[in-house]
């Protein structure tokens, strides 16, 4: 792997990095020891740490010239499942795992950091460095850290993905919509119950709740415009005890996902729509309650051809990719709502990291952290 830009000192540092959180890992709002981590590094490199509230770490780097300020962001969470598998530094807190990448995205940013101090006559920016919390939950830490001010002065902000389903090596983002927004839902069917051998003394909410799930299904193919990507998925129902028993509620729980405001506005609408009225057809009632997610992740188009050229500068015109948009999400988005900026995906896939992000054997290829790395950097002398 080249190391140009970096040393070989910064990138076993980030190695390093990178496998301590890994075996460390803590669940969204509750990464205390991480951002103590963090902290304890960025105090060492003498950045300035500015005033939020934990376990989120904000540092601060004035630049040489300092007329404009960049954001960039690691979000530094992990997820509730076991790890499995043999590496030497597997999860050491039983049922909960870094199977997203995030303890990369933190030795990245890290390893910036160090860059950063180490070479101060090349940063005319004002750098912030996001250490975000809790992006993988809703409340969003990215929302939060808005309404504390984190985007304040900041003129453009930068993230990026190391990303699984990409060749590593290669590096991409698509200019506006790439990633979805995602909402949850759950529905509630207030029937009649009574006994199975007598339905028509009931009003069955389990016959209900199979007509509304048929009916959502048809919101994406009839409501929405064919070329405008949408999602609506029921992934649990709950109904009834024993066999002979009709109850009287049944619950379907859901996630909704699209790549534009309207057309999550729109199934919105629409679920909330077939489900009071198939069900007042029935003779049941139905109650929607959304769970408000991450909006849709939409880059700035004109910082989006910036990173392209950056990249193709930095790495070479192969080595970028257009991305497709992704029904995935990511609370990068609500950055991206009050400030321009652009997301970026980092190749990593191959042998090494052949399980999808999520999955209880999912690993970084630690070869991809210098590219990340090197990416962050040339965006700060760009």
């Amino acid at each position: 792997m080249e190391m140009t830009t970096i040393s070989e000192k910064l990138y076993k540092q980030a190695v390093e990095d990178r496998r301590y959180l890994h075996q460390y890992p803590e669940l969204s709002g509750q990464e205390y020891e991480t951002s103590t981590y963090i902290r304890n590094r960025l105090e060492a490199l003498k950045i300035e740490i500015l005033n939020f509230q934990p376990p989120s770490v904000i540092g601060f780097v004035k630049g040489r010239v300092g007329e404009k300020t960049i954001a960039l962001r690691a979000d530094i969470d992990a997820l509730p499942m076991r790890e499995e598998g043999d590496k030497p530094y597997i999860s050491k807190n039983p049922g909960v795992a870094h199977t997203c990448g995030h303890d990369g995205h933190t030795a990245v940013l890290l390893a910036v950091a160090e860059w950063i101090v180490n070479n101060r006559d090349e940063v005319d920016h004002n750098i912030v460095l996001i250490f975000q919390s809790s992006e993988e939950i809703t409340p969003s830490g990215a929302d939060q850290l808005i309404k504390e001010g984190v985007l304040e002065g900041v003129d453009s902000i930068f993230g990026l993905h190391l990303w699984q389903g990409m060749k590593k090596g290669n590096l991409g983002l698509a200019p506006g919509p790439m990633m979805a927004s995602c909402d949850d839902f759950e529905i509630t069917i207030e029937g009649y119950g009574g006994h199975g051998a007598s339905p028509h003394e009931t009003v069955d909410p389990i016959y209900v709740a199979s007509h509304v799930m048929q009916a959502l299904h048809g919101i994406v193919s009839r409501k929405l415009n064919p070329i405008t990507p949408g999602v609506i998925t029921i992934g649990k129902m709950e109904a009834g005890s024993t066999y002979n028993i009709i109850p009287g509620n049944a619950s379907l729980h859901g996630t909704v996902r699209g790549l534009t405001v309207e057309a999550v506005e729109t199934m919105r609408i629409q679920i909330q729509k077939l489900t009071e009225g198939i069900s007042t057809a029935f003779g049941a009632e139905g109650k929607v309650e959304f769970i408000l997610g991450t909006p849709p992740l939409v880059n700035d188009v004109k910082e989006s051809r910036f990173v392209e050229e950056v990249i193709k500068s930095a790495f070479g015109n192969e080595c970028f990719e257009s991305v497709p948009p992704v029904m995935g999400a990511e609370d990068f988005s609500h950055y991206l709502l009050h400030k321009p900026g652009a997301f970026v995906f980092v190749g990593m896939g191959g042998e090494k990291s052949q399980y999808p992000h999520h999955h209880p054997k999912f690993d970084i290829d630690e070869e991809a952290l210098p590219i990340a790395i090197k990416l962050f950097i040339e965006i700060i002398k760009a």
